[in-house]
């Protein structure tokens, strides 16, 4: 069993720590839902296949008010009018950020979003992509377990 990223070096733990809280703080501040980060942090970490941050993320999209059927069909959500124009916007720009490097239609999506947004909501929405997508290399890396849980969230014994 390999070691723990954030546990073998706790100072750059510390730091993507900070950088997540400067990050929720700026995106809120620029217009850029709890729900709507919530979306992103759920659909990079889909494309992702980390496993931990899908959980976690889930959990936090539901108690932010997002309802379970828009998680559920997150995965098809080109294929369904679910979502509003900001939320397909934020989606956008989840994918463009998790699969790099751009295409030509994600750089169409992400003029897209940016359209919708306007350029401050945009730019947090990315760092919201960047920091999420940092965050599941951190914990696929580390191979952090999912712990089952009860209907109520808590961790079974």
């Amino acid at each position: 069993m390999r070691p723990y990223v954030d546990k073998s070096m706790p100072e750059a733990w510390q730091a993507a720590l900070a950088l997540s809280s400067a990050v929720r703080d700026g995106a809120a501040q620029r217009g850029v839902t709890p729900q709507e980060s919530e979306l992103i942090k759920v659909r990079a970490s889909q494309l992702n296949g980390c496993a931990f941050c899908l959980d976690l993320h889930s959990r936090e999209a539901r108690q932010s008010g997002i309802p379970q059927q828009k998680l559920d069909m997150l995965p098809a959500w080109r294929e369904t009018s679910l979502y509003d124009e900001r939320e397909r916007a934020v989606l956008a720009i989840a994918e463009a950020s998790t699969r790099l490097p751009l295409t030509e239609e994600s750089a169409a999506d992400l003029e897209g979003a940016l359209s919708v947004l306007g350029e401050d909501a945009f730019a947090a929405a990315e760092w919201v992509a960047i920091a999420i997508n940092a965050f599941n290399r951190i914990s696929i890396l580390s191979e952090h377990p999912v712990r089952p849980r009860d209907a109520d969230g808590r961790v079974l014994r």
